[in-house]
């Protein structure tokens, strides 16, 4: 018996913006975590006053440095509990980060298309 027909997955516009060029760019940095030189290092996806949703990533843009282990206790505590453990201000830092990104004018073009489109 043959698996019946794929229903076509529906594009929508709200997708997140995805660039594997940002992302080593911002894994090519130590820990944000004041101190820490743990490796290796992962992109932290920020979820506060980004464009994620229910069940939805947020886009690369919204992204941190933090190793394994810092990445998981970000997860495990909640980001605002996180920050306030080690002084930083995650989004702040992720606007850093997409500001010098290899990717900042595709980034900031992304980024005003869904303000104004």
């Amino acid at each position: 018996m043959a698996l019946p027909r794929r229903i076509p997955k529906e594009r929508n516009r709200s997708e997140r913006w995805r660039s594997q060029a940002h992302c080593t760019f911002v894994r090519s940095h130590q820990c944000c975590v004041p101190g820490c030189q743990e490796m290796p290092i992962e992109v932290a996806h920020v979820r506060s006053g980004s464009d994620a949703g229910m069940g939805r990533k947020p886009s690369d843009w919204f992204t941190v440095s933090l190793c394994r282990g810092h990445h998981s206790e970000q997860h495990r505590i909640g980001e605002a509990p996180f920050g306030r453990a080690h002084g930083i201000d995650l989004h702040a830092l992720a606007a850093e980060f997409a500001a010098a990104s290899p990717k900042a004018a595709d980034i900031r073009n992304e980024q005003r298309e869904r303000h104004c489109g």
